[in-house]
């Protein structure tokens, strides 16, 4: 039998389901699509893929591209939308089944739709949810429904009653004829119409994309640094590459499943130490599933202006305002040296999210999606669920039951008391 994998947000080669389950199939090819319309400018007059996220992507289909070739599997790539590539590729190469990591949200629904409409009826499309920590299945909840509106209820439950499963091996190599003679390369930058560059001196994030990369973070965070050890104490830092993991890119374009960040995290508390720091990197993926749970549970709302509250704000509308916010040029010095940072790295500190969100929706009081659609262009390590579910978060259309809202100055004294961070990036302004 024939099979193809529809590589997605799922870019790697161990703990993928998709591919593991693929290769048990005679022949395998592998298939990702860049859809152009993630290069044009969408409704926020942004883009959804400015340089620095499409050069990490980039990266991470070279290795993924190469990592297959190691277990003589191709991996097609093209620059146009699935539905105007998938199905004659299906039909010329008589594939019977497509595997694929499964997708929920909207833009990745309506590609999948596409496509199935233009293939034969005994097409088998098998999906996968493989992003998650704790699967959808071993969830202490009848359905998605349950899924509670406050984290901690979620947390405890989970920690109780759930289980992470094993991580899946990795595939043995197909037999060399299994390898097309039809290859395509990845994109450059250049190609896509981006100057290339080299990242920011002062990045916190210097890393490249891709498996390989990111299994070295693992390495060099986990074992060679022990920084792990210290995580729960730095994670609020805004300098330098180690005051956190800095694994979010990776999990967000999937060069790294949770699951195995998480047995990673079990390895380190067996073997070195087991403290609140290594505990806190769980409860960081715990966070990420949650939000991944929250646009589950209400689909498309986490993309309305009221949010998954239906709530009603007096929102404004100023451009002078919204320039403002995007080019650091406020009153508040923290929050642009925040802006800046991401203009100029593609990067931003937990820390700077949520003090540039609370500051965009709840002091200058502007759609609150404006801000989610402009991270999303700029953030390297963007995840559609984490971005829009921290934006509801911080703008009082989510799940945050108190409603909070930043005391930026005071925010500034307690992370950054010495302004270095401030100093640093408000001398590199953008114009």
């Amino acid at each position: 039998m024939n099979t193809l994998v529809w590589f997605r947000n799922d870019l790697r080669v161990k703990d993928n389901q998709s591919l593991s389950l693929a290769c048990k199939q005679q022949k395998v090819i592998g298939v990702y699509c860049l859809n152009p319309e993630l290069l044009q400018e969408g409704s926020f007059g942004f883009r959804k893929m400015e340089k620095y996220r499409v050069n990490f992507l980039l990266e991470s289909l070279q290795t993924l591209q190469e990592n297959l070739e190691s277990l003589n599997i191709t991996l097609l790539v093209y620059l146009e939308k699935p539905k105007d590539i998938l199905p004659a590729l299906i039909e010329k190469y008589d594939i019977q089944q497509v595997y694929l990591q499964k997708e929920w949200t909207r833009d990745e629904c309506n590609e999948l739709a596409q496509v199935k409409e233009l293939c034969a009826s005994n097409t088998a499309f098998i999906e996968n949810y493989d992003q998650f920590l704790f699967h959808p299945a071993d969830l202490p909840y009848p359905d998605v429904t349950n899924i509670p509106d406050v984290f901690t209820t979620f947390r405890k439950k989970c920690e109780k009653y759930s289980k992470v499963r094993p991580s899946v091996s990795k595939p043995d190599a197909k037999p060399s004829e299994n390898l097309l003679s039809d290859k395509t390369p990845v994109p450059t930058l250049s190609g896509l119409g981006f100057t290339p560059f080299d990242p920011h001196p002062h990045s916190a994030f210097p890393f490249k994309g891709g498996e390989n990369d990111a299994l070295e973070r693992v390495q060099e965070y986990f074992w060679d640094t022990r920084k792990l050890a210290f995580y729960k104490r730095t994670r609020n830092g805004l300098l330098g590459k180690d005051y956190s993991s800095k694994l979010s890119a990776w999990l967000a374009n999937g060069s790294i499943s949770a699951r195995n960040v998480y047995w990673a995290i079990k390895q380190f508390e067996k073997e070195v130490t087991k403290n609140q720091d290594t505990y806190w990197l769980v409860f960081e993926l715990l966070w990420r599933d949650y939000f991944k749970y929250i646009s589950l549970k209400y689909g498309n709302k986490i993309f309305h202006l009221g949010g998954i509250l239906n709530r009603s704000y007096e929102w404004e509308t100023s451009e002078k305002t919204r320039l403002s916010w995007i080019h650091g040029s406020t009153r508040e010095p923290f929050v642009n040296a925040n802006m800046i940072e991401l203009a100029k790295t593609g990067w931003m500190s937990n820390r700077g999210r949520q003090n540039v969100a609370s500051y965009l929706a709840k002091e200058l009081k502007q759609d609150w999606r404006f801000g989610a659609a402009y991270f999303e262009s700029l953030l390297i390590d963007y995840d559609v669920h984490s971005n829009w579910g921290n934006w509801m978060y911080n703008s009082g259309v989510g799940n945050d039951p108190r409603d909070r809202k930043f005391n930026i100055k005071r925010q500034a004294e307690m992370y950054d008391p010495a302004a270095k961070f401030q100093n640093l990036w408000l001398q590199d302004t953008l114009f």
